[in-house]
């Protein structure tokens, strides 16, 4: 993971308007959605796992799945995941073929080798001409 300032760090908006502003950028909400916080992601690209920008926001007046709840955006960072390419070695199971079928249409994802892969200099222009596309479009 590495961090980039950003001067959107701080800033308040309402979740609505956030998303309204972002996914037309080609972000999505990503995973680790709580009542409380969550993350829009951008996916830089998908060689050797997937690289990121991750926007970080909290709720500060309420839950996120509240109508017009206001977040608070924190500290940008950089994430690259690294998945096995082959079947998950730690599938989830017991009680014979009934909890492999169950387990194999919810559990869809394999576990990652690094969550927290190390991540190539190469994509730091684009992080940085990311970070100046969100600062233009939220603080217009």
């Amino acid at each position: 993971m590495i961090t980039l300032q950003s001067t959107v760090e701080g800033k308040q908006f309402k979740l609505k308007e956030l998303e309204d502003k972002l996914k037309p950028l080609g972000y999505s909400i990503g995973g680790g959605w709580e009542y409380d916080h969550g993350y829009f992601d951008y996916k830089i690209d998908d060689e050797n796992g997937y690289t990121f920008l991750r926007v970080p926001f909290r709720a500060i007046d309420g839950e996120l799945e509240q109508r017009g709840v206001t977040v608070q955006v924190g500290t940008p960072f950089l994430l690259n995941h690294k998945y096995q390419d082959s079947l998950d070695d730690n599938p989830d199971v017991f009680n014979g073929l009934v909890r492999m079928t169950w387990n194999s249409s919810i559990n869809q994802f394999q576990e990652p080798v690094e969550k927290d892969g190390t991540i190539d200099q190469k994509y730091m222009p684009t992080a940085t001409s990311l970070i100046e596309e969100l600062e233009l479009t939220l603080l217009d």
